[in-house]
């Protein structure tokens, strides 16, 4: 499909089986995250491919986040949480977690780091696409959590930005998704001189 067509195509895929996703296909989508646009040509992204029981760690992180934020981390309400939470990653057979490392220098503006891996997991959701895979970026309070980055053994300037669920989708998605269109958000400048309402 060409570029367009998967921009317009691409739906958030929840429901995938559990059928095994080819390691090349993997690969194959890792590798459109790296040709992400950035900066001084950081690369500050970072992943971590999570199969089979290697999708616990995930489990057990958001089970940590889910106890940590509960009022009484002993209490049954507590343990129910992180129990529901530490199934979650089982739903795809593949989580590819990304996080971004910004690189400390004079010349680099933290911000644009994060705009990398944002692009990046965006190239990354159009090669599954493209792939026919189904795909879902998950996010949410507890990706951003501080227990999250002690599972993932990132350091303090990192920052998990989310997961992307990955499988083979159990029915193709609607299209039937709209837009604002690109007019009701544009203002088109020819001329210099402030803006006019």
């Amino acid at each position: 499909m060409n570029i367009s067509e998967a921009i317009r195509t691409r739906r958030s895929v929840g429901k995938v089986t559990q059928e095994e996703v080819p390691v090349k296909h993997i690969e194959q989508i890792l590798e459109a995250g790296t040709w992400a646009p950035n900066h001084r040509m950081t690369e500050p992204w970072r992943f971590f491919v999570l199969r089979g029981e290697g999708r616990q760690m995930l489990g057990e992180a958001l089970a940590d986040v889910a106890r940590a934020n509960a009022a009484d981390p002993e209490s049954p309400e507590a343990a129910a949480a992180a129990e529901s939470a530490r199934t979650k990653p089982m739903r795809a057979p593949v989580v590819i977690a990304v996080a971004v490392s910004p690189k400390e220098h004079a010349k680099v503006i933290e911000l644009e780091e994060y705009g990398a891996v944002f692009a990046a997991i965006q190239n990354m959701l159009l090669e599954a696409h493209g792939l026919g895979l189904g795909a879902i970026w998950r996010t949410g309070e507890p990706t951003y959590h501080p227990k999250m980055n002690e599972h993932f053994g990132l350091g303090t300037n990192d920052k998990m930005l989310g997961f992307i669920y990955l499988g083979v989708p159990v029915e193709q998605p609607q299209q039937n998704a709209k837009r604002k269109s690109f007019e009701s958000l544009t203002v088109w400048v020819d001329e210099a001189g402030p803006l006019r309402q």
